[in-house]
């Protein structure tokens, strides 16, 4: 039977796109099932981002209910999805570009218990609710696709009215105030060194949030009850990770996050830089990402 492919609610303009390598990436999961020769290869960023099975490693240890179900929301070219279809009983997937879903359903057409939704979050209805919500790298764009006077904080109440009373929401983004920024890594979003860090002077339409902000940010959109975590060296590519209850120790070490789609200044070693860090408490701070496991 396979996965299914909604485009009752597209509307005809694709958003965003990486550009033409986006073709590259639909000829690829057409002819290829494992994409390791593929990554070995290939040193494009958007090849690495999209396809590597490490970015699974943000969800595939989660250990979700039995006979769950899944609303996925931004799900680019299916990094994660095929972790959520393997696990969850049913996954239904929201992905704003026609072209990126393409890619996402071609990969991942083999699974029964999916289905493809193109289109604005907003622009749709669904008629059940949902056990799971994931945001992987797409709370930092509500403010470019939700047009309201506090964008972050609607979409995430929009969102809560499809969650189960006993429902999570799972967040991965990253934190603003990231010691990689500090270190000279630009901002992911923008391309501009502290930009995150001074507050993003010059954009409205993407941010991200420091932990304090982002634990305000969700408890006043309804989501009191919070789990962090904190993947390094970034959600993106986690190798490891840690969480509010077991924190990484400073006799330990940190590996520098890699940085594959921009030239970056190295203003210091940042493994050097934890261990003081981590020595005085403010890890949770200076970490480079948050995934955070929200209920009511």
């Amino acid at each position: 039977m396979g996965a299914k492919f909604n485009l009752d609610y597209y509307s005809g303009v694709d958003g965003y796109s990486d550009g033409d390598i986006e073709e590259e990436l639909l000829r690829i999961v057409k002819e290829h099932k494992d994409f390791d020769e593929v990554i070995a290869n290939d040193n494009r960023w958007p090849i690495l981002y999209h396809l590597s099975p490490v970015r699974e490693n943000i969800i595939n240890w989660y250990p979700f209910k039995e006979d769950a179900t899944c609303l996925e929301i931004g799900g680019g070219c299916g990094a994660i999805t095929g972790a959520l279809c393997k696990k969850l009983s049913s996954v239904k997937v929201v992905e704003l570009s026609k072209r990126r879903a393409t890619i996402l359903y071609e990969r991942h057409k083999h699974f029964d218990n999916l289905e493809v939704f193109v289109g604005n979050l907003n622009d749709i209805e669904f008629d059940e609710k949902f056990d799971y919500i994931t945001l992987n790298g797409v709370l930092e764009y509500a403010g470019s696709f939700t047009n309201t006077d506090d964008p972050y904080a609607d979409f995430l109440k929009k969102i809560k009215e499809y969650l189960k009373p006993d429902g999570k929401l799972i967040v991965a983004i990253e934190n603003r105030y990231g010691l990689k920024y500090f270190a000279g890594a630009k901002e992911d979003h923008t391309g501009k060194e502290f930009d995150g860090i001074t507050g993003y002077k010059d954009t409205n339409s993407v941010r991200t949030f420091g932990k304090k902000e982002l634990e305000e940010l969700l408890s006043r959109s309804g989501y009191r009850e919070q789990e962090w975590y904190y993947p390094h060296p970034d959600y993106k590519m986690p190798m490891e990770i840690y969480s509010q209850y077991w924190l990484p120790s400073s006799s330990g070490e940190l590996m520098q996050a890699p940085n594959f789609d921009y030239e970056r200044f190295e203003l210091f070693d940042e493994s050097d830089a934890f261990k003081g860090i981590i020595e005085n408490g403010q890890f949770e701070f200076f970490a480079n990402s948050f995934l955070v496991i929200c209920g009511e």
